[in-house]
């Protein structure tokens, strides 16, 4: 017989489960240009569409696979995102979170 004490004891657990569950399937889906983090940051998947006025600090030369944050290969199309909690972005792409690598 399944007691009350039993049943607490499982209802915490199937919350992290769940929760685990959902950041794991989104964790392959790429950024969208449209989602509110990357609106605030200014993500376009492509940096020569980078509303200059609005960003002054982009530059020339300022791309995804050239920031710090991104963790693929400087050559790959896309590749995590610290930034985006490690979920792919368009290498050509840009954020004003932008750091050059060093």
């Amino acid at each position: 017989m399944t007691t009350r004490r039993a049943i607490l004891h499982w209802v915490p657990a199937a919350g992290v489960a769940l929760v685990a569950g959902r950041a794991q399937a989104q964790a392959g889906k790429a950024v969208d240009e449209k989602e509110p983090q990357a609106v605030s940051l200014g993500y376009v998947t492509d940096a020569a569409r980078v509303d200059k006025t609005k960003f002054p600090k982009f530059a020339a030369g300022q791309h995804c696979a050239a920031c710090q944050f991104y963790t693929a290969a400087a050559t790959a199309a896309t590749g995590p995102c610290t930034i985006f909690g490690g979920r792919p972005v368009a290498g050509p792409g840009w954020c004003s979170a932008f750091v050059k690598k060093a």
